[in-house]
């Protein structure tokens, strides 16, 4: 097993929601596993004063308060420091650098540093420049890495700029752009499905794959972030980035080792065969919607007009989804689907590879558009595991077919660690391996497609948004981007997928 350096990892924006709720949780998760280095620690950087002590005890709110973890978490602690600091004044980053070289020395650590952006994009450009100023992004003495949060970038001119910004003061193989979806177990798992998996890597293409479909679904609505969600929407909050990512690891030629470049050289080429969708083309392949007043249940939900911080007559969108195609020899001419949205029936991610039917129907089978073609579902979240769907006889007289399931989940793998994603990228970063983080050439090439799109919603108001009632899933005219096949709407449960439907 490789092990990680010791090092020092630094956090900008230590007082946010996500340091709180997702990184210490993650970090901590890794030292009872004891997958960091002995000689280790954290220091959080923030406007806000606080001490080191006082910064522990905000940190410890957020990790698992029973008497069995306590010694787990005071051994945790005293690796976590703080350091007050306006991250957007330069002349401060000093005192940053001093402390740094302090805390090396208290622990014997050499100058391996890891710098996390968990702050405003504003500042994406500031503290790298700041950052090298100082000489922190100078790795003769130690490795200097810089995790960035998205989003990256606005559209494709501010990515463009952003990412020839970061290369001003550091080099490629020093950003870890990071995308959490990537760190999923399940989603690293396809890889290993297609690659380990003599019976699928030969189906894997236009001779036997009628279609693809990838569904991220989330029963919330915006919640607290209506003023953030109302400039953003679903194309930039979760396509361009997330499921655009899930696109090329799904798409992607076999690499040729599993290494970072090799594997993300080939989710490159992936986006570089995106077939254009031109502004003139985008209301025939893109539907959009947005989430209307409606009751679940007793409870009557607020339409997204009315959530808090959005504009009355928003026009951002709460639904998308997407036909596009992959022109090259292994995908020509197979429609790729792509459905988010918020305030849907059931919060799950998954990719659901759609076989072509048999071309004789010997059991009566007659249309494509029914369900009878087999099917197999790669659950990312929640009931994480595979499924395939296959025709079976019914037991009788005659050849009755019925689908039935053929599954794995991973809650099987009782004595098997599963990391959250935070905890997998955070490692992954501490041992040099940027295999599922975003490279800035493919995060372009994301951008540079779904470009037209946001032109055309910019240029042409009289492209429609359609409304659908919350708890739906989705305006109904988002049924005849499927030309002859059906969606498919998928439950919480994968286990009994078909039989009945948790939501």
């Amino acid at each position: 097993m490789k092990y990680s350096e010791s090092h020092i990892l630094v956090i900008f924006g230590a007082s946010g929601d996500l340091t709180k709720r997702k990184l210490i949780p993650a970090l901590y998760e890794l030292h009872t596993q004891n997958l960091l280095p002995e000689k280790f620690a954290v220091l959080g950087v923030s406007r806000t004063e606080l001490s080191d002590l006082e910064f522990r005890e905000k940190m410890k709110e957020f990790l698992p308060n029973l008497p069995q973890n306590q010694k787990d978490i005071d051994e945790f602690l005293i690796h976590l420091y703080y350091q007050p600091l306006s991250t957007a004044d330069a002349t401060e980053f000093p005192v940053l650098k001093t402390r740094l070289e302090s805390l090396c020395l208290s622990w014997s650590i050499p100058e391996n540093y890891i710098f996390y952006l968990s702050t405003p994009p504003n500042l994406y450009q500031i503290i790298p420049q700041s950052l090298a100023e100082v000489g922190l992004n100078d790795s003769s003495a130690g490795f200097k890495r810089l995790i960035i949060e998205k989003p990256f970038g606005y559209d494709l001119k501010s990515a463009k700029e952003l990412n020839k910004n970061l290369l001003n003061y550091f080099k490629e193989d020093q950003l870890y752009r990071i995308d959490h979806y990537l760190g999923k177990e399940t989603v690293q798992n396809m890889l290993v499905t297609r690659f380990s998996n003599g019976i699928f890597e030969p189906v894997w293409n236009r001779n036997f794959v009628h279609h693809v479909e990838i569904t991220s679904a989330e029963t919330l609505g915006v919640e607290d972030r209506g003023g953030y969600y109302d400039h953003s929407g679903a194309m930039r909050d979760m396509v361009q980035n997330h499921l655009m990512q899930l696109v090329g690891l799904v798409a992607m030629e076999p690499p040729v080792v599993i290494e970072a470049d090799a594997i993300r050289n080939e989710t490159l080429k992936v986006f570089q065969s995106l077939r254009p969708i031109s502004e003139s083309e985008v209301e025939k392949h893109v539907i959009r919607g947005q989430y209307t007043q409606s009751h679940i249940g007793n409870e009557l939900i607020k339409g997204y007009r009315e959530e808090h911080g959005v504009d009355p007559s928003s026009r951002t969108e709460t639904f998308l989804a997407m036909k596009f195609y992959i022109d090259n020899f292994r995908w020509a001419g197979v429609p790729f689907y792509i459905r988010t949205g918020k305030k849907l029936p059931a919060r799950v991610t998954e990719v659901v590879i759609h076989f072509k039917n048999t071309p004789h129907h010997l059991f009566g089978t007659t249309s494509d558009s029914d369900q009878s073609n087999s099917q197999l579902v790669l659950r990312i979240q929640p009931d994480e595991g595979i499924l395939l769907k296959i025709g079976m006889k019914i037991p009788g007289a005659g050849f009755r077919v019925q689908t039935v399931n053929m599954d794995f989940h991973y809650n099987e793998l009782s004595d098997v660690y599963l990391p959250s994603a935070y905890g997998r990228l955070l490692l992954d970063c501490m041992q040099g391996d940027a295999t599922l983080y975003s490279r800035g050439d493919a995060v372009e090439k994301a951008w540079e497609f779904v470009q037209p799109i946001l032109d055309a919603w910019q240029n042409n108001p009289n492209i429609p948004i359609y409304s659908y009632p919350a708890g739906t899933w989705g305006p109904e005219v988002v049924d005849q981007l499927m030309e002859d096949s059906v969606w498919r709407f998928p439950c919480k449960n994968l286990a009994h997928d078909g039989e009945y439907c948790e939501l």
